[in-house]
């Protein structure tokens, strides 16, 4: 009776019960997710610690770090962050022409700059990044993915000499024997993430039968400690950080973009929505004290994200349990990681890359505007061959001065003289710096009558090239003698629009009220 005191009744006693059950059940898929992520995770962050230019452990300590933390205090449950080739790329100059101890500082200026951007909660613009971005992001990305196993084909250590012949043929054979696996398995059990599975497999085959093939320990040895608390030693002064600022910002920028646009990707897969702001807050915790721990920094990563998600991790446990794999990897399991065959995490990777790419949009690209179509190719294209920060920035502009060109025409005046002798032009579409040369060939003031009323209650006044093109056409008018009435304007605009002085006639009374997108979803 004592153990069924806490229970009010038979009915919560059996509901409690099931609700444990669905706990360890979560709680279990959780952890082989974290697991089967931390072993993908570790050829990852050596490989980019070498484009760095660092020592291996420091791309390992990043992963450890950037993903315990950003996991902990980041806005997207499920969303596995670590040492990523975008951020990886940037420190290179930095690296070879002031060493790693200028990295350390410029990557905790980086954290500092990222809990910035979510404190001023600047979370919220990832939305106006267009869906044809997303795709190029995202099918650039994959490629990007699959372009960075081609160098597991060649021979480790002979700078550049592929495998051939036999060798050759065994690392494609396991690889395939590893996606076979990740293909197939869920649909006989999902009690076992099925990358998890493949990765335990292919290993045990390659021991068992002696197979002789490139493993993770010809990559690097990943052994190592406890990462330790240093301070970046560098000199405390504005020299130096003349030097580091331009790098973090960037670094900050590729950061939060890669992280918020994966966020975005996995809100999509879950049918759940991440919290960008957190999320930017949770990045620069992360990179603030990666810096102070002897690590390259990192973001958020996708294909690692969609591994994770795939094999059952959605909540924070499986980054966490990801992280501290990880780090037992490199305290006390050095050397049963190291005997993985490198195919079979290729394998997890190309099954990442087949899972990534949006194939829909090969089929679809002949159906979308030819502008959306090119704008796709542009940002997976510009993605491949320079960075993620790069090709989103473009994009995103590309798609803005298309979508200017295309609405600048879509202004319309609807004329008729009301019951007063008033002159008065409804217009429709909205003005901005696109729309401004045909709104001014809409009127001819010569040919007008001495009162003019311009009707705004379908058309919206967007920007400063809005107003001078206003106020232009008012002084036209007052040239020709002849007034100027401006009607149903936005709030906004009539505080910007004082310069018509005595020529502007605002009716406060109908004057529609507008609204912006603020923070509350962010």
């Amino acid at each position: 009776m004592l153990g069924c005191a806490p229970f009010k009744s038979p009915l919560r006693a059996f509901y409690m019960f099931q609700l444990g059950c669905q706990t360890q059940v979560c709680f279990k898929n959780e952890i082989l997710s974290g697991l089967t992520v931390a072993l993908a995770l570790v050829p990852e962050a050596v490989a980019f610690a070498f484009v760095a230019g660092v020592d291996p452990l420091v791309g390992l300590y990043a992963a450890f770090m950037v993903g315990l933390l950003a996991s902990i205090f980041g806005g997207r449950p499920g969303m596995i962050s670590g040492a990523t080739g975008a951020m990886a790329v940037v420190m290179v100059a930095l690296v070879a022409q002031h060493g790693v101890e200028y990295l350390f500082a410029a990557v905790v200026l980086t954290g500092a700059i990222q809990i910035l951007a979510g404190l001023l909660r600047l979370g919220k613009y990832i939305r106006i990044v267009p869906h044809p971005v997303m795709l190029g992001f995202v099918n650039g990305l994959a490629i990007v993915i699959f372009l960075a196993q081609i160098q597991h084909f060649q021979v480790p250590g002979s700078g550049g000499e592929w495998l051939a012949g036999k060798d050759m043929t065994i690392f494609v054979v396991l690889i395939l024997m590893t996606m076979m696996i990740i293909h197939y398995l869920p649909r006989l059990t999902a009690a076992f993430p099925a990358s998890l599975a493949a990765i335990i497999t292919v290993s045990l085959v390659v021991i068992g039968f002696n197979v002789d093939t490139n493993t993770v320990g010809d990559l690097a040895s990943i052994k190592g400690g406890f990462p330790e608390f240093h301070i970046p030693e560098v000199a405390f002064s504005l020299e130096t950080l003349q030097i580091i600022l331009p790098y973090s910002i960037i670094l900050a920028a590729v950061g939060l973009i890669e992280s918020l646009l994966t966020m975005s990707l996995i809100d999509d897969l879950t049918g759940t929505r991440g919290r960008g702001n957190r999320e930017c807050v949770g990045q620069g915790i992360a990179n603030t004290v990666t810096g102070m721990f002897g690590g390259m920094g990192g973001c958020a990563m996708i294909g690692q994200s969609m591994i994770n998600v795939n094999s059952g991790g959605h909540q924070r446990m499986s980054g966490i349990a990801a992280a501290l794999f990880l780090l037992m990897f490199i305290m006390f399991a050095s050397d049963l990681i190291e005997i993985i065959p490198m195919a079979a995490l290729v394998g997890v990777m190309f099954i990442v890359v087949m899972g990534t790419f949006e194939w829909s949009s090969l089929r679809i690209i002949k159906k979308i505007p030819k502008t959306d179509a090119f704008v796709l190719v542009l940002v997976s294209a510009v993605t491949v061959f320079t960075d993620l920060a790069i090709a989103v920035v473009v994009g995103v502009i590309v798609s803005a001065l298309f979508f200017a060109w295309e609405h600048a025409s879509h202004i319309n005046v609807n004329s008729y003289d009301d019951e007063e002798g008033s002159r008065v032009y409804e217009l429709n579409g909205p003005l901005f710096f696109g729309s401004v040369k045909n709104f001014l060939d809409l009127f001819n003031p010569a040919d007008d009558p001495d009162d003019v009323i311009i009707e705004f209650q379908n058309s919206r006044v967007a920007d400063h090239s809005a107003i001078e093109a206003i106020d232009n056409l008012a002084e036209k008018y007052i040239r020709a003698g002849k007034t100027l009435h401006l009607r149903h304007l936005s709030a906004e605009c009539r505080v910007l629009l004082t310069k018509a002085g005595d020529l502007v006639e605002v009716n406060m009374l109908e004057d529609p009220t507008y609204r912006v997108a603020n923070d509350q979803l962010a």
